[in-house]
């Protein structure tokens, strides 16, 4: 669902006749499609975890311990897979201003400039979701399991989650320098892709060790 907003910034960036979002769409494209690949894989190991593609079962199954904890360099990995799919700093290429105006957005005003904002910011509310169920337990409630008590109930406990996901976002957002463009491909394809491979490989090789 997340690789359908490739094709609207690509028709925009075509259709605004302009260099600038033209160039702001193409770069769009390809860190787009990257970086689905590195989010495709690091999936892979919580989904053999938990035996499963169903995302109940998924947070059903981190009742002991959210996956987190155990993989946490898959969840570090997947969360700046999340930035660079969703093109927000440091890896906000596509619209880069000092380089690119406006890139795919330079063209566009009024509503269809709030609507390609709209769709930004759901993308990150629905890849936020996806990642809270995936390493955070989901809509399971913060607490002590074992004692049986809870700081949070289940019905607050996924939006604060999600909150505070997003609330990640913001902060790198005002904290760290944008990435060149070269350095974005470069940690994509000779860091990620390797070290998600890798880690796949691990997962699957100790479940059947411990299998």
């Amino acid at each position: 669902m997340s690789s359908f907003g490739v094709y609207g910034i690509v028709f925009s960036g075509w259709a605004a006749n302009s260099k600038f979002s033209l160039m702001g769409s193409l770069r769009s494209t390809a860190q787009m499609i990257s970086y689905e690949v590195a989010l495709s894989l690091l999936i892979l190991p919580v989904l053999l975890i938990s035996s499963s593609l169903n995302l109940t079962l998924i947070a059903e199954s981190q009742k002991s311990i959210w996956f987190i904890v155990p993989l946490l360099p898959v969840a570090i990995m997947f969360y700046i897979s999340m930035l660079a799919e969703t093109n927000r700093a440091p890896f906000d290429l596509p619209e880069a201003e000092s380089e690119l105006v406006g890139g795919f957005l330079t063209e566009f005003s009024s509503f269809p400039f709030a609507y390609f904002f709209l769709g930004e910011y759901g993308n990150m509310v629905l890849i936020s979701c996806l990642a809270s169920f995936l390493f955070l337990g989901g809509y399971l409630p913060i607490g002590c399991y074992a004692c049986g008590s809870f700081m949070i109930p289940n019905f607050l406990s996924l939006g604060l989650k999600v909150s505070l996901l997003l609330f990640g976002m913001v902060w790198v957002r005002a904290t760290l320098p944008r990435y060149t463009y070269k350095d974005l491909m470069r940690l994509m394809w000779k860091s990620f892709l390797p070290l998600s491979i890798s880690l796949v490989a691990f997962v699957l090789s100790l479940l059947l060790i411990l299998t």
